[in-house]
């Protein structure tokens, strides 16, 4: 007797893919709203810390959902692996959907204290579980639907679906913003795009339950077999678990680099470096995303012609050649005048290495008292570029601005009303002759050539996107039916949420102790630069391979 869900007409490949894609999307949009909103929630859930602090915890809240995100591949791919892709994605979007409307209910900090941001920070872990399981179970279902020569294509709607989501995001944010005033929105209208995802989470629901089993899994069910152990298959067999790696080391870890440079690292960028307005930047990265977003299908068709590889190296080595170039290009666009500061009056501290620490506090708690310590903080501060030059050993550190020289003052022993006014007085005195040698406090609107820095942006989108539109069907190409959904989130999860999710804090911390404000783009080169020679070296062609033989 055939049982409802067999007697259930078939989805056509159309309604697949829409299906996933408006899924996927949604739980992207659930994701990035947290970010994006992230400093009007310290204000909210951590008042009581300061508000550098404040802002630092919800930085740090916002990347724990990266943390957790290998947990979730891991726990919803086994579940996936063994009871199918259908059911489990289902239950990552109802979690995703019920954790951000959560978020937008929560009392804050001065309502129920120290609670509100424990509650905060469980919700974005859930956040971040569930996402770890549906990227997964969207890209395998809609391959496992896909035929052979449309792989690529099909799940390159897939792909699309984070800058969908992002786009979602900003969008919802600007329009409420605009619509009940900058001053109610800090207030309470910040909850209103949480919120929203009540209506998201229930047309998701009603889409996806339309949809059956993948024909893939529905196979390899009727064929019986032994009983699946999708950990043991996929991470304790080298048949497996060498794919594994190489989708990790030859793919992953670039795409985490490449793709979070491009998006993240490039706002934080103009934003803390460049120092252009805020609104600006929103609208020029809506823009960008926006018009970048049918690159991941293009790509993906692209791939189903002439190969995963070729694609997802050319996007490798464009970032390897475009990256630094661009930055020094994109200073010379957004804030022409720090550009031309810095060349014509470089920066120089000289100061005794001893004396002088690592310029990166994520907590907010050290004191950077010596006078190198102070005088770099400033600088580190306000994004300015520098160099150091060796001291005597005991000498209090200089700053050499062009042909000015400045001193700055030993904190060592000062208590701390002391020593903020110390710091206080450098900082003036340093700011006076960064305006004097044309270092601007800001990015001057009428300087910022807007079509440049669109391009200039959009070869980094390129490059993310040749990177990130054929990505799903090579991953989901190189394991078998039995461990699919297991195998092939973890390494993108890991790739993703910690390479990725790392980098804009992993990136100031290189600049921080560099003094060079280009040095964090190493970060994005080094990742990038061991992904390509493994995926040269190592990985294989998988286009049109037979989904149903691999690993037999």
């Amino acid at each position: 007797m055939t049982d409802a869900k067999e007697a259930r007409a078939e989805p056509g490949l159309r309604t697949v893919v829409a299906a996933s894609a408006t899924g996927t999307a949604f739980e992207w949009y659930d994701f990035f709203v947290f970010g994006a909103l992230a400093t009007v929630i310290a204000r909210h859930f951590f008042a009581d810390a300061g508000e550098t602090v404040a802002y630092i915890l919800a930085l740090l809240t916002f990347g724990l959902g990266f943390v957790v995100r290998p947990l979730g591949a891991l726990v919803f791919g086994w579940f996936g692996d063994r009871t199918g892709r259908k059911t489990t994605f289902l239950v990552t979007i109802t979690l995703m959907g019920v954790a951000t409307v959560a978020i937008g209910l929560l009392p804050d900090y001065d309502q129920i204290g120290i609670a509100a941001p424990i509650l905060l920070l469980v919700m974005r872990m859930l956040q971040g579980f569930a996402l770890g399981g549906e990227y997964g179970g969207a890209v395998v279902y809609v391959a496992e639907h896909a035929p052979a020569k449309k792989r690529g294509l099909m799940t390159g709607w897939i792909q699309t679906t984070a800058a969908l989501g992002l786009i979602g995001a900003l969008s919802v944010i600007l329009i409420t913003r605009a619509v009940v005033g900058a001053e109610a929105f800090d207030e309470w209208g910040w909850r209103i795009p949480f919120l929203l995802s009540a209506l998201l989470l229930g047309v998701s629901l009603w889409i996806r339950l339309k949809l059956n089993e993948s024909p893939a899994y529905r196979r390899m069910e009727a064929e019986g077999g032994e009983r699946r152990a999708p950990f043991k298959e996929a991470f304790g067999t080298w048949r497996n678990g060498r794919f594994v790696l190489i989708a990790l080391f030859g793919i992953m870890i670039a795409q985490g680099a490449v793709w979070y440079c491009g998006y993240f690292y490039a706002r934080f960028f103009m934003e803390r470096v460049l120092r252009v307005d805020t609104n600006t930047i929103d609208l020029v990265m809506l823009a960008v995303t926006a018009v970048s977003a049918f690159l991941y299908v293009f790509f993906g068709w692209i791939s189903d012609r002439i190969g995963r590889k070729p694609v997802m190296l050319f996007g490798m080595i464009l970032a390897l050649v475009a990256i630094f170039p661009g930055f020094q290009a994109l200073t010379r666009a957004a804030n022409p005048a720090l550009a031309e500061a810095q060349a014509s009056s470089p920066i120089v501290i000289m100061a005794d290495p001893a004396t002088c620490a690592l310029q990166f506090d994520p907590i907010g708690k050290t004191a950077f008292a010596s006078s190198c310590d102070i005088a770099k903080s400033v600088l580190s501060n306000a994004g300015i570029s520098y160099s150091n030059v060796e001291a005597a050993p005991g000498t209090v550190a200089v700053v050499r601005i062009g042909s000015v020289e400045i001193a700055s003052v030993e904190g060592g022993g000062l208590d701390p009303a002391a020593l903020k006014a110390a710091r206080a007085g450098v900082e003036t005195r340093l700011k006076a002759a960064l305006l004097e040698a044309g270092y601007p406090a800001k990015a001057d609107p009428e300087r910022i050539n807007l079509p440049m820095v669109f391009g200039i942006l959009m070869i980094f989108m390129v490059a993310a996107t040749a990177l990130y539109g054929p990505q799903a069907a090579a991953l989901v190409e190189l394991f078998p039916t039995r461990v699919r959904y297991t195998a092939m989130s973890l390494p993108y999860h890991v790739g993703t949420g910690w390479v990725g999710g790392m980098l804009p804090a992993a990136s100031f911390a290189l600049v921080a102790w560099s003094g060079n404000i280009y040095f964090g783009l190493w970060y994005t080169i080094g990742f990038t630069a061991v992904a390509a020679v493994v995926a040269l070296i190592w990985l294989p062609e998988t286009k049109g391979r037979d989904m149903d033989a691999i690993g037999t």
